[in-house]
């Protein structure tokens, strides 16, 4: 899953998640709920947290400040849905304007994630772990977020590096350096 190409050198908005970064929360917006989790990047995890309601589709803001306050996220990583050929669904608006809203009021960094399938992943881990007990949809939705968070983590320890040409003798004279 990429990073979403919303974030331009112009945007409050990140691609990745920046290597400063201790803890995370990340979230997977809906129309009826968001669903919340938090992440360590030092170990690439992530945990369901919770799911919070939305009110005539807007978010909880009063219960974001104080996840916000309790687990004081270095940063804060959104899914972003996008069809299958990369165009942007009636969601993508939705959660973009999301970002931009937990960015103005927490003035905090924030990361997208194109979180296709992230649902559809949280759906076989549950049923991979709980056997035949369902959990309700509003779990799955701070799965997917959870999903969300270690995607980002593990983009950001396996982006690509650059590597630059050696001369014959360089790699040794690095190595006994």
């Amino acid at each position: 899953m990429p990073a979403t190409p919303e974030c331009g050198p112009n945007s409050a908005l990140l691609s990745q998640v920046p290597a400063a970064w201790r803890i995370a929360l990340g979230f997977d917006v809906g129309r009826l709920r968001i669903g919340v989790a938090v992440g360590d990047t030092l170990t690439g995890s992530a945990r369901p947290l919770c799911i919070l309601p939305t009110h005539q589709q807007q978010p909880d803001w009063e219960a974001i400040t104080r996840l916000i306050a309790e687990w004081r996220p270095d940063g804060l990583v959104v899914g972003v849905p996008r069809h299958a050929d990369d165009t942007a669904n009636a969601m993508t608006d939705a959660a973009l304007r999301f970002c931009r809203q937990l960015h103005g009021r927490f003035h905090l960094p924030v990361a997208t994630m194109d979180e296709r399938l992230s649902s559809w992943e949280a759906e076989q881990r549950q049923s991979a772990t709980a056997g035949r007990r369902r959990n309700s949809p509003a779990h799955l939705d701070a799965q997917a977020a959870a999903i969300i968070l270690e995607t980002a983590f593990n983009l950001r320890f396996n982006s690509p590096v650059d590597v630059l040409p050696l001369e014959k003798g360089e790699l040794e004279d690095i190595a006994h350096a």
